[in-house]
């Protein structure tokens, strides 16, 4: 009984991490264009998936817990070991494993992509109010003074 639940629990969370890795790779593309709106659906969509995911996770660990195993792969295995869908349950298991590692790999490259423009935003402020290094020149081809407050014309 507590197999079953738990292979159709694995087997409802692909459609929502396929969907998730679906968005984490148009997100890539709309970090490159910095498309606000596209970004701001992403979010919203995100947000409802990793809550979904997160329930049913949470779920099969009760299950797991209440039998009275560890809830992570060990526990899965031992139920699995005594259960006619043992199989199918570990291989869906570790399919559902495998998108969401996929998952979390285009997160960590969309969080480093969302870090790059952070800096070379936060160096293009610096450069307009006139905090650029002393090897940069200003419109009179004299070297820019650091600190030195000017119009954004001029930078």
């Amino acid at each position: 009984m507590h197999d079953t639940t738990l292979l159709q629990l694995i087997n409802d969370d692909f459609a929502p991490a396929e969907k998730l890795l679906a968005l984490l790779q148009d997100e890539t593309i709309a970090l490159q264009g910095r498309d606000m709106l596209v970004l701001e659906d992403i979010l919203a969509r995100k947000q409802s998936l990793i809550i979904l995911l997160d329930q049913h996770g949470r779920k099969r660990s009760e299950i797991l817990a209440g039998l009275g195993l560890p809830a992570n792969r060990s526990g899965l295995e031992q139920l699995a070991s005594h259960s006619d869908l043992g199989p199918q349950l570990l291989a869906q298991s570790e399919a559902l494993n495998q998108v969401l590692a996929d998952c979390q790999a285009a997160n960590v490259i969309n969080g480093q992509a969302i870090q790059t423009q952070q800096l070379i935003t936060a160096n293009q402020q610096r450069i307009l109010h006139g905090g650029e290094a002393h090897t940069l020149y200003d419109a009179r081809g004299t070297t820019a003074l650091v600190n030195k407050p000017r119009a954004f014309s001029q930078a």
